[in-house]
């Protein structure tokens, strides 16, 4: 079956309750899961003989403050036997756990342990859960929309205590004027005095 649309009702069919849409669009199909039937609706793509999506291509994480379900966790398949690609989609919130999928893709597990560095959601069931890119002592989560941009502290080394140290963010200015010029324009002549040129055309010489 190669037909996204049919898929994605057939799907639905073989398990009910597990999904609360679907819909195909620039050649993907994408799953509205519900949360607690994730491990099952991957356990059947993989397994089902006209899915056959057999890599776990990525686990990613998308972060909508506004939303009372405030993450989304993105799965993307692909089915080589069958030259598809496929993305489940779960909603979830700060309290309530992701049923890892571990059992199902051992290669999860570095990407949900990303997903809990970076936005703080939880996996439950899942063997070895804690921060892979950033230190054991971070603060917050980086790819949060509220994170600031500065983050909360810095690390460095200090040479008279001879160890890394944390300290609080401290920007050199407070203010940055950056002049942003249009590159259809190219930029103005700079003039020795440091004054723009006058002329309307930099290359053209007076």
């Amino acid at each position: 079956m190669t037909d996204l649309a049919q898929l994605g009702q057939k799907l639905s069919d073989a398990l009910p309750g597990a999904f609360r849409a679907h819909h195909a669009l620039v050649g993907e199909l994408t799953l509205d899961a519900e949360l607690g039937e994730i491990v099952r609706v991957m356990k059947f793509l993989r397994d089902d003989p006209e899915c056959e999506f057999k890599i776990l291509v990525d686990i990613c994480g998308v972060d909508w403050p506004q939303r009372e379900k405030r993450f989304d966790v993105v799965y993307h398949l692909l089915s080589l036997t069958k030259n598809m690609r496929v993305r489940v989609r779960v909603q979830t919130n700060e309290e309530d756990s992701v049923p890892s999928v571990v059992s199902v893709y051992p290669a999860a597990n570095w990407f949900e342990r990303e997903a809990f560095d970076m936005y703080g959601m939880a996996f439950s069931d899942h063997p070895d859960l804690r921060r892979i890119l950033t230190d054991y002592g971070f603060s917050g989560h980086p790819l949060r929309k509220d994170f600031p941009l500065t983050g909360f502290v810095e690390v460095r080394y200090d040479d008279e205590l001879k160890r890394v140290v944390y300290q609080p963010v401290q920007l050199v200015q407070e203010f940055r004027d950056f002049d942003f010029m249009s590159p259809w324009e190219g930029a103005p002549h700079i003039m020795p005095d440091g004054q723009r040129a006058a002329s309307g055309n930099p290359g053209k010489k007076a």
